[in-house]
């Protein structure tokens, strides 16, 4: 039963036939989504989801740094409620976005020190959104470290030397379906530095794996990851499982 550590399942793009994606992720054999939270907006429609499959779906709360504007502030003082209100796995999805432009990167790094704080504060993990950024959210979590705080850079897709700086902070690395597109490098990465601070993720409903690279991503495509990390990999499926459920629970305190 694998557990797919990252899924927006609550967004519009499941809104047709959500129950169905939910059956055939628990026919797929998994066991447990993580949902990271967009914005406000978002909040009624993942809690609601978890009211609906209570042992399966389980929520973060967060503000995601595209999400981050002029108005941010409050924002994240809707989060920081509903973080009073009641316990949440991780503070997520946080981090830096500058694939579209810097217009709100002062913004994203005030959002994200912010609730760097609140995972400390309520000792649960963070989940990191670093497109384009990876240096720069090292950089931006390299502070909080002494500190205790921990997480996941999650749809990781950088460079050996960086994987191994987020592993020496005692931080995971979330492989979705990048892992099976021909021209990722990401198998070159896991072989050069194993898989002992990997979990899994689907990213749902983005970066659908081959072959359904271009469509609508779900749960229940992390076996297709599995069975591409197995073949590149030369492990066996069930070490895959092992490895990254232990890390997944271990990391959201689910054990």
């Amino acid at each position: 039963m694998f557990i797919d550590s990252h899924a927006h399942l609550y967004v519009k793009e499941f809104d047709h036939d959500r129950q169905l994606v939910v059956q055939r992720a628990l026919e797929a054999g998994i066991s447990k989504i993580l949902m990271p939270n967009i914005d406000s907006e978002s909040i009624a429609g993942m809690l609601a989801l978890e009211g609906h499959y209570p042992d399966l779906c389980i929520p973060m709360m967060g503000l995601h740094p595209c999400s981050v504007n002029e108005d941010y502030l409050s924002e994240l003082a809707v989060i920081q409620e509903w973080l009073k209100k009641r316990k949440f796995i991780a503070i997520g999805e946080i981090g830096i976005d500058l694939y579209w432009d810097r217009t709100f990167w002062d913004h994203q790094k005030s959002a994200f020190r912010q609730q760097c704080e609140w995972a400390l504060e309520y000792d649960i993990p963070i989940v990191i959104h670093s497109r384009e950024a990876i240096d720069e959210t090292i950089d931006l979590v390299k502070p909080y470290i002494n500190r205790g705080l921990t997480g996941v850079f999650h749809c990781f897709t950088g460079s050996v030397d960086q994987a191994k700086e987020i592993k020496n902070m005692g931080f995971y690395l979330g492989i979705g379906g990048v892992a099976t597109f021909k021209n990722g490098q990401i198998l070159n990465v896991l072989t050069e530095i194993g898989m002992e601070q990997i979990i899994l993720e689907t990213d749902s409903p983005y970066l659908a794996p081959v072959p359904y690279r271009g469509k609508r991503n779900e749960p229940g495509y992390v076996v297709l990851i599995v069975e591409k990390l197995a073949n590149a990999l030369n492990i066996s499926e069930v070490e895959i499982f092992e490895i990254t459920n232990q890390n997944t629970l271990q990391l959201f305190q689910l054990i």
